[in-house]
């Protein structure tokens, strides 16, 4: 791509040139040199900088007649034609090289005009008390929506507040916003969330000057309309789900207060209504609202009550959680020994059984660490692999700890091979716990025993032995098992000091295959996005073959002559 450097700024992407600027200002050129003299006059020459960003690149320019002929950098970047270090490097060229900077044309300054809420605190003074109850009373009768955000503003001041007030404006604006079809589409949301956030901010004052009655009725009105409109509103943008748990969140700090009894009381009930009435089922804070329950609790009766409540809940994964939650409640509120039997009961939620192991590793008891994780083992390996390599990994810790090496061999060694989540480097435990003389005869045998295997994790593990072993004459032999553009690019910065003119090879043939296969601008750019990156690995040469091949064979394909222009 030659660019202009009178131009520049009008051929290069608006962000790229964005970030090339703030790179620029922000003096992230290091060193700059120029490696071949020109001629002034006809501002040609060779330039070199080094750009510092999250590593430091080198950028190299050729300068032809005030134009840039040929433009590189070593950065990684490759979804257009020039990158911000390489922008950053012609802004320093432009002005501080070659100073080809033009005087700015000052223009004629527009009369300022008063902002809009200048021009509403002036007409503020001007108009009369009556006038502005006047407007508000009319406007509340034509306008609904007019009507419901001044409630929503203004509503706190009123003497009758309740739930079922807050409620009733809530549902008021729901309704105004779901119109004749009854639905709240996405662009409706937004006078939804206007409106609604009043009650939040309200609610907020409320709970700093200890009002909690307000906060409980502003917060359980929010989460039977909000939950309600779930049913009939788009909430791809999230705005119901943040009042749903904007008003857990009220309830909860509540629920932490010291509060009257009678509140309280009334807040338990509530609570131990919704959950028994299935108000939020579903829903997390179905359960939720028994956790804001045991906030409130006063006697060994109120914690029967939620107990039994969560004895009723259905459905394996809601199931375990009641399980720990009504654990931490017996934790808190009965004998050690009821404590023990419903662990014991219940151990095969992994939950419990990972807190038990937590406590026993944290403890030293080793030994019911090891029970734990082996029990766990035999109780997970049909159904659910992805707990047995947690399992596996605590085994592991307690070998850490003992410092038996040949568990700890025998664990890591497991957990490298099959282990799509690693918790640790197993790769490197192995190292530090192997004999150097035995360190590669032990890896050959890994990568014998899955070789066969032939899944796609697997082979992402030999790929990482032979990058970590640096073998690359292996990798390059993988890599030519299995080639695509994107494995290739893949490997290349492991290759590319040994193999670049295989790797050049490799993307030409894969490029000309694509472009003959595929039609259509986006095709197009990926295909130039690997001639760049041909580039940088040496081929320019091959890359200006393809591009005159590709303009031959192709010369009515437009969107391609374009791209084949920006590399």
């Amino acid at each position: 791509m030659r660019i202009p450097l009178n131009e520049f700024e009008q051929l290069i992407d608006e962000k790229i040139l964005k970030r090339g600027l703030s790179y620029f200002k922000g003096s992230a050129i290091t060193d700059f040199s120029e490696i071949s003299n020109g001629e002034p006059a006809c501002r040609t020459g060779r330039y070199e900088a080094i750009v510092s960003g999250t590593e430091e690149y080198t950028v190299q320019l050729e300068v032809s007649d005030n134009t840039i002929t040929e433009h590189n950098c070593d950065c990684p970047y490759d979804m257009g034609p020039v990158c911000k270090h390489v922008v950053a490097v012609i802004f320093h060229l432009q002005q501080d090289e070659l100073e080809l900077n033009q005087p700015s044309i000052s223009k004629p300054r527009k009369k300022k005009t008063k902002s809009v809420s200048q021009q509403v605190k002036e007409l503020l003074k001007e108009i009369s008390h009556k006038e502005l109850i006047d407007f508000v009373q009319e406007n509340s009768k034509k306008d609904k929506k007019f009507r419901n955000y001044f409630l929503a503003s203004f509503g706190h001041l009123s003497q009758n507040q309740s739930k079922e007030f807050y409620q009733k404006q809530i549902h008021s604006i729901l309704q105004s916003a779901a119109g004749r079809d009854g639905w709240i589409g996405w662009s409706d949301m937004k006078y939804v969330v206007n409106t609604t956030e009043p009650f939040l901010e309200n609610a907020e004052k409320y709970l700093a000057n200890n009002n909690f009655e307000n906060v409980f009725f502003i917060s359980t009105a929010l989460l039977e309309e909000m939950t309600e409109a779930f049913q009939y509103g788009d909430d791809s943008n999230g705005d119901l789900g943040y009042f749903v748990e904007s008003a857990m969140e009220l309830l909860s700090k509540v629920a932490q207060e010291k509060l009257p009894k009678a509140l309280k009381e009334e807040i338990f009930e509530y609570c131990i209504y919704t959950f028994n009435q299935k108000l939020f089922d579903g829903w997390d804070w179905h359960l939720g609202m028994l956790h804001i329950a045991s906030e409130l609790v006063e006697q060994e009766s109120d914690v029967d009550i939620i107990l039994s409540c969560l004895d009723t809940i259905n459905g394996e994964y809601e199931r375990k959680r009641a399980q720990s939650f009504k654990l931490d409640l017996l934790r808190k509120f009965k004998t050690l020994k009821e404590v023990e039997r419903y662990i014991n009961k219940h151990i095969s939620n992994s939950s419990i059984r990972t807190t038990e192991i937590e406590k026993a590793f944290e403890s030293k008891n080793f030994e019911r660490v090891v029970k734990l994780s082996k029990d766990g083992i035999k109780c997970d390996e049909k159904d659910k692999p992805g707990l047995v390599k947690v399992w596996y990994n605590w085994l592991l810790k307690v070998s850490q700890s003992e410092k038996d090496t040949s568990k700890i061999i025998k664990y890591s060694r497991f957990l490298f091979i099959d282990n799509f989540h690693p918790e640790q480097d197993y790769y490197q435990i192995l190292k530090d716990n192997i004999e150097d003389k035995n360190w590669h005869p032990f890896l050959e045998e890994i990568i014998k025993e899955i070789t066969p295997k032939q899944r796609w994790t697997y082979t992402e593990l030999i790929r990482k032995i032979y990058i970590k072993e640096e073998w690359w004459d292996r990798l390059f032999i993988m890599l030519k098992q299995n080639i695509s553009m994107e494995s290739i690019q893949q490997n290349e910065q492991y290759l590319s000091k040994d193999y670049s003119s295989e790797l050049i090879e490799l993307y030409s043939e894969r490029i000309i295959n694509y472009v003959e296969k595929y039609i259509g601008r986006n095709h197009y750019q990926t295909a130039c996005r690997y001639l760049r990156r041909m580039k940088k690995l040496g081929g320019k040469e091959k890359v200006n073959e393809l591009i005159e091949l590709f303009r031959k064979q192709y010369p009515q394909r437009k969107a391609l002559m374009d791209e084949l222009n920006r590399v």
